[in-house]
């Protein structure tokens, strides 16, 4: 079996598997990182959203072959402690409720974060259609998004984000 390496999370490992076998298994599977859901298998839901070199792809869709020698990160490596500004504004919003695709929605709203400091509405809006939450909580996640960016316009102090038509 072929080995390949990879840094994740900051930490290089050396992983045996077939070529062809998902990111998303091998973090899963092989290193225990479970915070990567699995949800379609196909990359359009969303739940398996990670980093690679600042932008969010899909792991479910990238060989280990073709990941091989670059650097990601998982929520488990976002902030190992939660405070990054996104996953405390996602708390403060109260966004979860199964929980199940959140992982991949704040780790694609890290991404926007990172790249758009201050997002329109529209580009707010592009980050969350790549994701599929079957609880339906867009409403929140967009505030939670509003919400850190907000944190970081007004020097980290958090002020709630005002969404219209929202309803809790």
């Amino acid at each position: 079996m072929p080995r390949y390496s990879l840094t994740i999370n900051e930490r290089r490992y050396v992983v045996d598997a077939e070529a062809s076998m998902p990111l998303l298994w091998v973090l899963r599977d092989r290193l225990g990182l479970t915070g990567t859901k699995y949800g379609c298998g196909v990359g359009t839901c969303g739940a398996c959203t990670v980093h690679q070199g600042g932008a969010a792809v899909r792991s479910c869709t990238l060989s280990v072959a073709a990941a091989a020698g670059k650097q990601y990160t998982t929520i488990e490596g976002l902030s190992p402690n939660g405070t990054h500004r996104i996953q405390r504004a996602w708390l403060d919003e109260d966004v979860a409720q199964c929980g199940f695709c959140q992982p991949g929605a704040i780790m694609e709203a890290a991404a926007l974060l990172a790249t758009k400091p201050e997002p329109s509405r529209a580009d707010v809006d592009a980050a969350l259609a790549r994701h599929i939450c079957r609880c339906g909580t867009y409403t929140r996640m967009r505030a939670a998004i509003e919400r850190a960016a907000a944190a970081v316009a007004t020097g980290g102090a958090a002020r709630p984000a005002t969404v219209e038509g929202a309803s809790r």
